[in-house]
């Protein structure tokens, strides 16, 4: 390497080409991307994630040097040999005469607070700058979002809405209406299944970056090939963004929610499949925000409002709001437990060995493309760990390591606060908790399972019916006057005593054999 006198890192998910770092081409400046193991070992990471993430950054390595920027990419081979990033860091400081050190902010709190202390450690100028990434600024946050309290989406996702006038029409919502997620909520029939198209998949050869992570011991979770089927790089990203576009938007608003164990070949339904490229920066949200309603505004487009808007709520509410409540409460936000839930994660969470159909389809894809969508991951996986009172902490991790989008601004807020409730209502008005009617509804899960889902106590019974009114019976105090949840009281004191009874002993035979339902 010459002898820079800057040095600018980029993490694995600051892949954005078009920031003002690289408008321009310095001599003096070089671009430090490495491979770590503290990225690749702070919680157990699914085989694709791992390979997503180091692929990617390889790719835009490649991206920048073709640019003419100078670039240092450090594979683990490199890096495997210093403590964290920070001793890395200080060492090619040292070593190459570096006069000063650039970081753009990490979307991660610890990450955050890490590179911090290389402003006390290193004895030569540091900055940080933003990663111009996010829609809404990280210092407009408290304007939007008030720390310790509930702040609803709704109203945050309205005044985003207004704020880059989308789906706008003379300052009011498109069609009169803000939000059509009752009309989202669709099951998907037989005849439907025809209409869901293949997904777009890459062939992208990462068998030298398995066979590292195999030779450095890295423990990894799931399943992988030498081929990677996810982008890795711009060109990938934008090509999955247009595929979306043309053949998933136009029934992704209707079947959302919907879930099935008949994908073969089309496991990933009618969602978009780019959180990962949103993630790592290789997409921004306003440019694929512009590319869906340019499909929309066509004229000879079949994309209406209802299926428009819901992808837009995804993006420019839900995405952006979560990232808001996420840098509002940290670091308190990781350790909250206001449901006291202590019990370890099930092992068919790392296996996918389990009687219940709902369960062991969202795993084993899970595990076989590190991917579930939203509705799998909330009222299945999420449902059922919230209801046996799952250990937040340990459904973190799940979270985070097994999904190749898994980004604690997004994983944390997602799991503790709107799967569990563990945040005591900073993002949810009530637990999303449901028997197994909700899955019945929404999928075609219940069909083949092993369980009776209209059963409610007998030994054939489905285990999220007892398991439901459990919870509700155990965390009566805390949600009886909620008005989301009076409902299911009422039903509850109407019940037979006898048949109260037989469903609380059920649900203490399933918790206590909580391993082998």
């Amino acid at each position: 390497m010459s002898q820079p006198k800057t040095l600018r890192l980029l993490l694995g998910d600051q892949l954005n080409i078009n920031h003002s770092w690289f408008h321009s081409v310095d001599s003096s400046v070089v671009y430090l991307i490495t491979e770590l193991k503290q990225e690749a070992t702070y919680v157990p990471q699914h085989i694709q994630k791992l390979c997503g993430f180091f692929a990617a950054m390889s790719e835009f390595a490649k991206a920048l040097e073709a640019m003419g920027h100078q670039v240092l990419y450090l594979t683990l081979d490199k890096s495997c040999d210093y403590q964290d990033i920070n001793h890395l860091i200080s060492d090619i400081c040292a070593r190459e005469d570096i006069q000063a050190f650039n970081y753009q902010q990490p979307d991660e709190y610890r990450l955050s607070k890490q590179l911090e202390q290389l402003k006390d450690t290193l004895e030569i100028p540091v900055f940080s700058c933003d990663t111009e990434h996010f829609l809404l600024p990280k210092d407009d946050i408290p304007k939007m979002i008030k720390p310790q309290k509930h702040n609803r989406m709704e109203s945050f996702y309205r005044k985003m809405r207004t704020r880059f006038n989308i789906l706008m029409e003379s300052g009011e919502p498109l069609g009169g209406r803000w939000n059509f997620d009752t009309d989202n909520r669709k099951k998907l029939k037989t005849s439907d299944l025809e209409k869901i198209p293949q997904p777009l998949l890459f062939a992208n050869d990462v068998a030298p970056i398995l066979e590292r992570i195999k030779r450095h011991n890295i423990n990894t979770i799931g399943r992988a090939s030498a081929t990677l089927i996810w982008p890795i790089n711009r060109h990938q990203a934008l090509e999955l963004l247009d595929y979306f576009c043309v053949y998933c938007l136009p029934f992704f608003g209707h079947f959302q929610d919907a879930m099935t164990r008949h994908g073969d070949n089309r496991w990933s339904l009618f969602h978009a499949r780019i959180s990962f490229a949103l993630n790592s920066k290789l997409l921004h949200p306003m440019e694929v925000l512009e590319a869906a309603l340019k499909h929309f505004y066509n004229r000879e487009s079949s994309i209406d409002l209802a299926q428009i808007e819901g992808f837009v709520r995804q993006i420019i509410g839900w995405r952006e709001y979560v990232r808001a409540v996420y840098w509002a409460n940290m670091p308190e936000y990781k350790t909250l437990n206001q449901l006291n839930a202590s019990i370890p994660l099930p092992d068919y969470f790392w296996s996918g060995d389990t009687k219940m159909a709902c369960i062991k389809q969202a795993v084993d894809q899970s595990l076989d493309y590190a991917y579930a969508h939203h509705i799998q991951r909330l009222m299945v996986t999420g449902n059922f760990a919230m209801l046996s009172g799952i250990d937040p902490h340990e459904l973190d991790e799940w979270y985070m390591g097994i999904y190749i989008d898994g980004i604690e601004w997004v994983e944390l807020p997602n799991t503790r606060g709107m799967s569990q409730f563990a945040d005591g209502g900073l993002i949810a008005t009530k637990p999303y908790a449901a028997s197994g009617s909700y899955i019945n509804k929404m999928s075609d899960y219940c069909q083949s399972c092993h369980y009776k889902v209209k059963e409610r106590h007998t030994s054939d019974a489905c285990p999220f019916n007892s398991l439901y009114w459990h919870f509700m019976n155990r965390h009566q105090e805390r949600f009886l006057n909620n008005p989301r949840t009076a409902m299911a009281y009422r039903s509850w004191a109407k019940m037979d005593t006898q048949v109260k009874s037989a469903i609380l002993d059920r649900a203490k035979t399933n918790l206590d054999n909580l391993n082998n339902l």
